[in-house]
């Protein structure tokens, strides 16, 4: 991917809720009890033990129906199992960093979870933020829970690999010098943001709000409404997280990333929707637009000339260092996560099942708990 078209993203409550507990670090060997000693009994519901702190089903199951879109195709056994054994390994993975966490003194405080509580809770009112979790099967203490996980891993992070990272002057001449073609703009591009609204029931609706207008008269009304708070200064973003309806862009602030002028031409898109963008300026809302699949409100958030970005560019000076940034940081956290594996005794009693079973497929390959709503996707 072109490193200066990379796009923002958000996390809106639901994805908190259900991936927040699992840290995005790059997967290691799965490993079993180490040495020749007699193996300790277990539950059957244990399904991996890290320095005596147990894992259990439950817990591998709850987290594994986020990651399945029970709309969607069902996995095969073969599939569900494989991804069970990668949620596992990512809470024993997170375990182990909590470990740390609290040897350091680094767990969050009380304070620190029921402010990050407050925030995810602020966009819903309460019954939404209840149903929310109703949902989703997701308790308040769950969530408590996860966010102090979720927090306390970070602040390890921020302290033993964010705060190493160092982006010189000479890193980013060097990157610049080895990929200057990808600095290269061959055609005028129009960074883009959109709030949508359809006049029918979305199935798989993923704002904030869970807002649907169902029929033209509700579609209208809407469409009024966010005119109104737009022209009273309300922030697009914002506004595209709690009420847009399109499911691919409602979590990035209704964020359509760069599309170049060639993309905006017949039959790609609506000749409608081009002149409407070519006639803003960047910065500027458009007035609604109604199409054949419903309402486009649209923002121009940036226009780009075509040529050559010159390393003084700011934007391009800022794309290189977080991209770098990004790539010293994922290596660092798996070495350190490498490090702190290798200090604690971890048995992974699935692992095991999976290679005594010879070929057979375990019990732990059916789920069971009944499928969820998968989590709203930034």
């Amino acid at each position: 991917m072109n490193p200066s078209r990379l796009n923002p993203t958000f996390r809106g409550f639901a994805s908190a809720a259900a991936r927040l507990p699992l840290l995005a670090v790059p997967a290691v060997l799965l490993l079993g009890g180490a040495g020749c000693n007699k193996p300790t009994p277990h539950a059957p519901d244990v399904w991996a033990v890290v320095n005596g702190k147990e894992i259990k089903r439950d817990e591998v199951e709850k987290y594994y129906r986020t990651r399945v879109n029970p709309e969607g195709q069902e996995p095969s056994q073969e599939e569900a199992l494989s991804l069970k054994l990668n949620v596992l390994d990512e809470l024993i993975n997170n375990e182990i960093l909590l470990e740390r966490a609290k040897k350091l003194n680094l767990e969050a405080s009380d304070g620190e979870v029921e402010d990050k509580f407050t925030e995810l809770k602020s966009p819903y009112t309460e019954d939404e933020f209840q149903r929310q979790l109703k949902d989703r099967g997701v308790s308040v203490t769950d969530l408590k829970g996860d966010l102090r996980r979720q927090l306390s891993i970070q602040k390890l992070m921020n302290r033993e690999v964010v705060a190493k990272i160092s982006i010189t002057d000479q890193d980013v001449n060097e990157f610049y010098n080895t990929n200057k073609a990808q600095f290269n703009v061959a055609e005028p591009q129009y960074r883009i943001a959109q709030i949508l609204v359809t006049p029918r029931k979305e199935p798989q609706l993923r704002n904030r709000k869970n807002d649907d207008a169902t029929n033209e008269a509700e579609a209208q009304r809407k469409v009024k409404m966010l005119m109104d708070r737009l022209n009273s200064g309300a922030d697009f973003a914002q506004l595209a997280m709690d009420y847009s309806e399109d499911m691919n862009t409602a979590g990035t602030g209704g964020d359509l990333g760069y599309v170049p002028e060639s993309g905006l031409n017949p039959p790609q898109v609506d000749p409608l929707l081009k002149k409407t963008v070519m006639g803003l300026k960047p910065g500027q809302v458009s007035q609604p637009i109604q199409l054949k699949e419903g309402y486009r409100i649209l923002k121009l958030i940036t226009r780009e000339s075509p040529g050559l970005r010159g390393l003084a560019d700011p934007q391009v000076q800022q794309t290189i260092r977080d991209t770098l940034r990004n790539r010293k940081e994922q290596l660092l956290r798996a070495a350190y996560l490498a490090i702190a594996r290798d200090e604690v005794r971890v048995t992974n009693y699935l692992a095991e099942q999976v290679i005594e079973a010879a070929g057979k497929l375990p019990d732990a390959a059916k789920s069971t708990l009944p499928p969820k709503p998968p989590p709203i996707q930034p």
